[in-house]
């Protein structure tokens, strides 16, 4: 599968937004007397680094605070090196009007207790030393993984539906989490407003159980499931979060592609064929594999190709905010980034491993695992 065609992608590009979908930026040697004051937590590296140079060269924020654990290629930005979790980050904020707090762990290969560790003790960090420090406003980003993937959800599913997620998938403990302690802030902190965003299947140079679906051989699919996939680009992310950071938007929204793609449009678009397995066996493997180490991936994962989760985008939509992405060409830009990559049930294999896997071999070995998965119950019956 190729990349969202080249002309459309230019036609986008040099076409003039309009300006209630791209907020105004600076010009070179302009003054900065207005807009607020914006603080990025992980300023650094990823979504933050993005964030952080297009504040910096937004004419409509006075000044971009960057803190990270090291020193970012942003050089507008008044930069402060320090770990979220230290206290002494209050002071940083000093000045601040808006808090925008991306220094988030969800790297699938780091350890879940250190991971919680770092993500919980970081946001509320922030949020207290945000309050302390005088900001009336902080934003969290999370994830629209925090509904849940269950197959009796709406599609798409309101803004303000009940979050029916568990601690099942990767990170998504630690999501619900960070959404508690963001309800928390105001009443703790009278004065302090959180603003939550939940991008959907995100895609943009990220490593996700979700993008690493599409490294696998085949796509595997549930027998009896009704996936719905809706992408989020990390440039519509970055936009979505800019427009909170200047509270033209508040509360909680979710942001990604308008509408999503069933599973048969993913399949036709990505020229990639499915591999059915029943439910109790594609859950057993993956069970099993993640509780001998061979995968990253928790069974809870699964849910998330197995059942819609697709959500409304319709409070960004009505401040005026557009996604530039549309589902097609976020798959086409995913499948380009992964290409040559190779994923066995979440456990992205080595150059050497996948030439001796092969895709035809690492469908067996996926069929096999689940035929320990079998065997091992018959067993146990037997006992």
């Amino acid at each position: 599968m190729s990349s969202p065609d080249p002309q459309v992608r230019a036609a986008r590009n040099l076409t003039d937004p309009s300006p209630e979908s791209t907020p105004e930026k600076k010009s070179p040697g302009a003054p900065r007397n207005r807009g607020p004051v914006v603080a990025v937590t992980g300023a650094a590296t990823g979504i933050g680094e993005l964030l952080t140079a297009q504040l910096a060269a937004s004419d409509a924020v006075k000044q971009v605070i960057a803190i990270d654990e090291r020193r970012g290629e942003v050089s507008e930005a008044t930069w402060h090196i320090l770990d979220v979790r230290d206290p002494a980050i209050a002071e940083k904020l000093r000045g601040a009007d808006v808090v925008v707090h991306l220094a988030l762990d969800l790297d699938l290969e780091t350890d879940p207790a250190a991971r919680t560790a770092y993500n919980v003790r970081g946001t509320q960090t922030v949020l207290t030393a945000a309050a302390a420090a005088g900001v009336h406003r902080v934003v969290l980003c999370t994830s629209a993984m925090v509904y849940g993937a269950l197959p009796d959800n709406d599609v798409p599913l309101s803004e303000d539906a009940e979050l029916r997620a568990t601690a099942e998938a990767t990170g998504v403990g630690d999501l619900l989490e960070i959404e508690r302690l963001g309800r928390r802030a105001p009443r703790a902190h009278p004065g302090l407003n959180v603003t939550v965003v939940r991008p959907t299947v995100l895609v943009g140079g990220t490593d996700t159980a979700l993008t690493r679906y599409f490294e696998s051989p085949r796509l595997l699919v549930v027998a009896g499931s009704r996936p719905a996939w809706q992408f989020c680009h990390v440039e519509d992310l970055v936009t979505a979060l800019e427009y909170a950071a200047l509270e033209k938007i508040d509360g909680e929204f979710a942001v990604g592609c308008d509408g999503w793609l069933e599973q048969e449009e993913v399949e036709e678009l990505s020229g990639v064929r499915r591999m059915e397995l029943p439910s109790a066996v594609a859950l057993g493997a993956a069970a099993r594999l993640h509780r001998i180490g061979l995968t990253p991936s928790p069974a809870g994962d699964l849910a998330y190709t197995m059942h819609p989760w697709v959500v409304s985008v319709s409070r960004l939509h009505d401040v005026g905010w557009r996604p530039k992405w549309t589902n097609e060409e976020v798959l086409g830009a995913l499948l380009e980034e992964v290409e040559g990559r190779h994923t066995l049930a979440g456990r992205r294999l080595g150059r050497k491993d996948a030439t001796a896997a092969g895709a035809a071999g690492a469908t067996v070995a996926l069929l096999g695992a689940a035929a320990v998965v079998r065997r091992a119950r018959k067993a146990r019956r037997r006992i």
